[in-house]
């Protein structure tokens, strides 16, 4: 299963380190029979890229909670046994936890697949989506609308060999 585990670039720099991404549980995201559900695709590249989002909208997340990282989000594709993913069936289809999954233990990055990551342009967006979050949250949709701006931004494609380069 291809799984989606929402980084910051310290979080990414800190798995180039150590080798994997962890320690567990970490919360990751996939194509779970409720993002399905919500979606309403059989089209599994689209569902993919709904749990990418997904993925990016918690790594969003960690950066409002991580004031002096890089206001980029970034996120991990990893491929995983599908025993290894589990989704929470008390969830089920409350739009919080959809396509969310847990991973019981960290994950070498050797089975990473590619990484996503903000263009450098998407910075100011960003930034303001982590600051407006938290009003989002309790509803202000103006805060919402800038929230929603960072997701006008398209995460880069690359490598897994392309990290350093990343993280530098």
């Amino acid at each position: 299963m291809r799984v989606y585990v929402p980084l910051t670039l310290p979080g990414l720099a800190e798995a180039q380190k150590t080798g994997e991404l962890g320690p567990g549980p970490l919360t990751a995201y996939a194509v779970t029979p409720g993002l399905r559900e919500w979606y309403l695709s059989d089209d599994i590249e689209e569902l993919e890229y709904a749990a990418l989002n997904r993925a990016a909208a918690a790594s969003l997340r960690q950066l409002a909670g991580d004031p002096s990282a890089a206001r980029r989000r970034v996120v991990v594709a990893v491929d995983v046994p599908d025993k290894d993913a589990a989704a929470d069936p008390d969830r089920g289809v409350d739009s919080a936890g959809l396509g969310e999954v847990r991973i019981a233990s960290a994950v070498p990055l050797a089975k990473a697949a590619a990484v996503h990551v903000d263009a450098d342009d998407a910075e100011d967006d960003v930034s303001a989506a982590a600051a407006a979050l938290g009003a989002a949250d309790h509803g202000d949709n103006d805060a919402q609308f800038t929230v929603d701006g960072a997701e006008d931004h398209e995460l880069l494609w690359f490598g897994v060999q392309e990290i350093p380069g990343i993280v530098a």
